[in-house]
Parts: structure tokens; C-alpha cells; sequence
């Protein structure tokens, strides 16, 4: 099995690097102390320090958005981040990245559309899985937000490693198509955090959610992040822990800090 890596970065922002590929996720580089714009009047200061900017990036064949959000695409995303490199997001998200930021490359993908790019005689494939931010009619006071699936393998279709980033949704019976459609994951990175706007508003997994969703779509690896880079963020990564030790999650789970990196694929299925 081919194996990648995984570096964190911080909140969602991850790099990952699989053959040829460099794949950035929800690029957020704001400081500790400063303010992420969630919408709706809504701030949220930092309380963690990524451990890398822009500038210090490889190149970059893709970044994987899962919304667009101040904590997942923030104003130092927008400014040190290549215009050229293709974003692949959500179709609400795409738009005003085209329109409003110069990312002429972004391609918005609806729930099971995919992009491709070929390089190398390699193949990298990102689907667009579902994905809820909120219940009922307050999904329409957040923006549209998708998890991916990527697919690393060989351009002639083979495909040797499949990693679910599951963007920020909460664990709802829409999420069993992932499983339906993608039955041996190999490493699923996990948006935890239990992030929870005024009025009690839960709007992404909290620790028991997650190991929920492990327990739904069975990866053979999990990599939990986004869970204690904002104050809007109230349930700690200790909550997961419990929570796969209470449950008995039985596949690897690979609890990574900021600035580490771990591999990814190397994990037999079926663990």
C-alpha cells in the first residue's frame, strides 16, 4: 500500500503529500489573538498559533475548502495563497472566490461531483461528500459546506489510498452514503471541536459525534483536528479521547500536534 503524509498545521489546515501530490486543506493562518469572521456579526478570537504561514508552503497542487469561513479560508489565506492554484470547494464558495478574491482556478463540486488532476502517471481525484452544518431552517444562516473524499492512485484508475476529510458537519443519517459508497477507507481526518454558536447552537461534531462517525463509515485510521483553536470551540479533544476508549473504538487512532506529521495509508484495512 502507498503511503502519504500528513502535516497539521492547525484548526482544519492540514498538508498533505501522497506521490507527486501537495494538497492543502481549510488554509487558516490567522495568530493567536486574532479574530476569524464566522458570518453574521459573528467573531471568534484564535487561541492557537499555526505552525506555518503561506510563505513557508511548498507548491501547492490543490487546496481542498470545505466552506467558506474565517476559520477555514481566512484574510491571510486570501493574500499569500497562489491565485493559480486550483481550490476545490463548494459551488457557493467557488463563486465569490472567482469573483470576489481572483482564485479564477476554484471549481465548486456538488454532493458526489469530483475534479481530477493527473500528474506524474499519477492520479489524485477529490469527490464532494455531504455535509450539514446545522438542523432545519437554520442551515440557511450558515454557508454550504461539503466533506471530500480524496483518492491517490495510479492515472490509469487504481486507486491505493482513500482518505474521508470530513469538513464541518455533525453526524447526521445523511453521512451513511460515505460508507455505502466508500466501503474500505483507509485514514479518516476528522472536524471535531463541538464548535457551538449563541444560543447553543451546535454546528460541528463534538467528541461523542465523531467516534460516531468512526463507528459509521469504519476507517482503518483516524486523525482527529479542530478542536481547541477558537473560543466558539467547547468540547476538547479529551472528549474524544474518552469517547473511543468508553466506546472501544477498536481501528488506530493518530493524535497528531500542531507541527507533527504522520503518515497516513500505512494502516491494513479491516484494522
Amino acid at each position: 500500500m502507498t503511503t502519504g503524509e500528513l502535516t497539521f498545521i492547525g484548526t482544519a489546515t492540514t498538508l498533505l503529500r501522497h506521490g507527486p501530490f501537495t494538497v492543502l486543506t481549510d488554509p487558516n493562518f490567522l495568530h493567536r489573538g486574532q479574530f476569524a469572521y464566522l458570518g453574521k456579526g459573528l467573531v471568534s478570537r484564535r487561541r492557537t498559533e499555526p505552525s506555518m504561514q503561506p510563505a513557508d508552503l511548498p507548491p501547492l497542487d490543490a487546496v481542498v475548502l470545505s466552506h467558506l469561513h474565517g476559520d477555514h479560508w481566512d484574510r491571510v489565506a486570501r493574500r499569500g495563497l497562489d491565485r493559480g492554484t486550483p481550490v476545490v470547494t463548494t459551488p457557493h464558495a467557488a463563486r465569490r472566490l472567482r469573483s470576489r478574491q481572483g482564485f479564477g482556478r476554484a471549481q465548486g463540486l456538488g454532493t458526489w461531483e469530483s475534479w481530477e488532476l493527473v500528474k506524474d502517471g499519477r492520479r489524485l481525484r477529490v469527490t464532494a461528500a455531504p455535509g450539514r452544518h446545522a438542523g432545519g431552517t437554520l442551515q440557511r444562516l450558515l454557508p454550504p459546506v461539503m466533506g471530500s473524499v480524496l483518492e491517490f492512485g495510479d492515472a490509469d484508475g487504481r486507486v491505493d489510498t482513500l482518505v474521508y476529510l470530513t469538513g464541518d458537519t455533525l453526524l447526521y443519517d445523511g453521512l451513511g452514503e460515505v460508507a455505502t459508497r466508500y466501503p474500505r477507507l483507509d485514514t479518516c481526518v476528522l472536524h471535531l471541536g463541538g464548535t457551538t454558536l449563541p444560543g447553543g447552537l451546535l454546528v460541528t461534531m463534538d467528541g461523542e459525534q465523531g467516534v460516531g462517525l468512526l463507528e459509521l463509515v469504519r476507517p482503518a485510521q483516524a486523525v482527529p483536528i479542530h478542536y481547541d483553536d477558537y473560543g466558539v470551540f467547547k468540547s476538547p479533544l479529551e472528549d474524544f479521547r474518552r469517547a473511543v476508549q468508553r466506546r472501544g473504538w477498536r481501528g488506530d487512532v493518530s493524535y497528531v500536534e500542531r507541527g507533527e506529521t504522520v503518515a497516513f495509508g500505512q494502516v491494513p484495512r479491516g484494522a
